[in-house]
């Protein structure tokens, strides 16, 4: 009687483990997860280990001892079984590799040649993101140090995704709880707010909800959005998840689902992606192909990367990829969004496998469709422009961030913001991608742009359209003066126009002569909300 209780209660005690190590670890039940290979090899090896003992023998004193019982064939064939789960694993991980699917991973990504004044048009400040992540979490912790009611309870998530909200990139995470005795005291009612910073502006708004975030990261239990995506899904293998929210402001949690092409582990790309709603927790699973067009990022920045490099790199077979690296390329190190018809775009610039620091061209991946444009363009690589941006305030000791890429009078621009030891973005840079000794500096965007166009006349490389500068002439309806970036602008207004005219102290300390009723001629460039005027009589 005894031994069959100690065998029922081993039993118990292997099963509760078997229980508690899915529960925490949550591997998904597919063949294609390496999490089942090993949740399948650990339990299997303690069943062989617990079917190795013959019986349990008490001594006087009370302990257990167990004796081996030898020559079990019970024994033998569990371990047989298990060196084969060992050896498919291996193989299959060897068969899913690029060293005999070289081809196959090199045909994972279809990129296609564009030409870059095509695709890319005249910048338009309104879709500039001027702020990093970094630069966002300084902003996304000050807001909620002011939020008083908040912040003893909860912190900032440091998700901090990049996605397009209404026509305008901004960036969103949620709140979280502060430690685990706050979760256990607020948890009832739920995380009652996210961050959103437009990265344009620099706004920073905390939009509290009408109904909490209850599914998320910082959860414990089912309603931990891992397990409780698991729980639905328990086949599915899930890639980063992001948070997002729809074009009307409900938060979401967008769950892609891996995809594997070659063989057992190789080959990935996404398959489908689980919608799941951060408040009531109901989810929704559409092929990859269907997601809605709110959603921004179904593929990462870090696989979409990793496909360009198998595709740039893989054109002569993998041992060629290592030794000779024939007509080898790969994406540089570091990357950036721009917000482009609607959807968040990944860009990076495109190197030989040399390590030189110019680039052949670049790349715009989309996150949401997987569509891939490449532009033809020899150039600077990122950081060498970047270390000639840092050049021109080296007496100011700023640091440029990752660039992003415009077209500036159909020149192929980088973008940076230049940043203090605090983090603050204190200056703007444009350094021309082909002659990166062309260096703007400004205050502010538009002071940067226009020192820029004029470098690039200067330098002949473009020359001014006549037929761009539009003379304007009339009464002055309306003229108020405003601060921007500490530098003092007038806006105009004229009779029966609804343009605004935008004149730079700086540039024309004339203007202050002028008053509502006079008569003024400007010559000036049309822009997106404001004419930039670049003569005045």
């Amino acid at each position: 009687m005894k031994k069959l209780l100690w065998k029922l209660l081993a039993l118990i005690l292997g099963l509760g483990a078997a229980f508690a190590y899915y529960y925490v670890t949550i591997p998904a039940f597919n063949i294609h997860s390496l999490g089942t290979w090993m949740f399948l090899i650990v339990g299997w090896l303690v069943l062989v280990l617990l079917g190795s003992f013959r019986k349990f023998r008490f001594t006087k004193k009370g302990a257990v001892t167990f004796e081996d019982k030898k020559g079990f064939s019970f024994t033998k064939a569990g371990f047989g079984v298990l060196l084969v789960m060992v050896v498919v694993l291996l193989i299959g991980t060897l068969l899913s590799s690029p060293i005999v699917n070289a081809d196959a991973y090199q045909k994972l990504l279809a990129v296609e040649e564009r030409e870059f004044t095509e695709d890319i048009k005249q910048v338009n400040y309104n879709q500039i993101p001027l702020l990093d992540k970094a630069s966002a979490e300084l902003l996304g912790n000050r807001k909620m140090g002011s939020m008083v009611e908040y912040v003893s309870q909860f912190e900032v998530s440091s998700l901090y995704s990049q996605i397009n909200y209404q026509g305008k990139p901004v960036r969103v995470t949620p709140l979280v709880y502060a430690s685990p005795i706050k979760w256990l005291t607020n948890h009832s009612s739920g995380i009652p707010a996210y961050i959103m910073i437009d990265m344009t502006t620099q706004e920073t708004e905390c939009v509290k909800l009408e109904q909490p975030i209850r599914y998320s990261k910082s959860e414990y239990f089912g309603r931990n959005i891992y397990r409780h995506l698991r729980f639905s899904y328990p086949t599915y293998i899930f890639d980063q998840i992001s948070f997002e929210i729809d074009e009307e402001g409900t938060p979401y949690w967008i769950c892609p689902v891996k995809k594997f092409n070659i063989g057992l582990f190789g080959g990935q790309t996404i398959g489908k992606v689980v919608l799941c709603n951060a408040v009531t927790g109901e989810t929704q699973s559409v092929d990859v192909a269907d997601v809605p067009e709110w959603v921004d990022r179904a593929y990462t920045a870090d696989l979409l990367i990793e496909l360009y490099d198998y595709y740039g790199s893989l054109k002569h077979g993998y041992f060629n990829s290592i030794l000779g690296q024939k007509d080898c390329l790969k994406t540089t190190d570091g990357y950036n969004f721009i917000a482009m018809d609607d959807d968040v775009w990944v860009y990076t610039g495109v190197t030989s496998v040399a390590g030189d620091e110019s680039n052949v061209g670049f790349v715009l991946m989309n996150q949401r469709t997987m569509e891939t444009r490449y532009y033809s363009c020899a150039g600077a690589e990122e950081y060498s422009a970047m270390s000639s941006a840092e050049g021109q305030v080296q007496n100011l000791g700023y640091h440029a961030t990752f660039p992003l890429l415009l077209n500036i009078s159909d020149e192929p621009t980088y973008f940076l913001a230049l940043k203090d030891d605090a983090g603050l973005v204190k200056k703007y840079a444009m350094v021309n991608i082909q002659r990166y000794q062309i260096v703007a500096i400004g205050d502010t965007v538009a002071e940067c742009e226009k020192s820029y166009i004029t470098l690039l006349q200067t330098n002949q490389i473009t020359h001014t359209d006549s037929s761009a500068i539009k003379a304007r002439t009339g009464i002055i309806k309306k003229i108020e003066s405003g601060v921007i970036d500490g530098n003092t602008h007038y806006y105009v207004i004229l009779e029966n126009s609804e343009d605004i005219f935008d004149v730079s102290l700086a540039e024309f300390v004339g203007i202050v002569r002028y008053e509502p009723g006079d008569r003024i001629t400007m010559e000036c460039l049309e822009g997106v909300d404001t004419w930039q005027v670049i003569g005045l009589d």
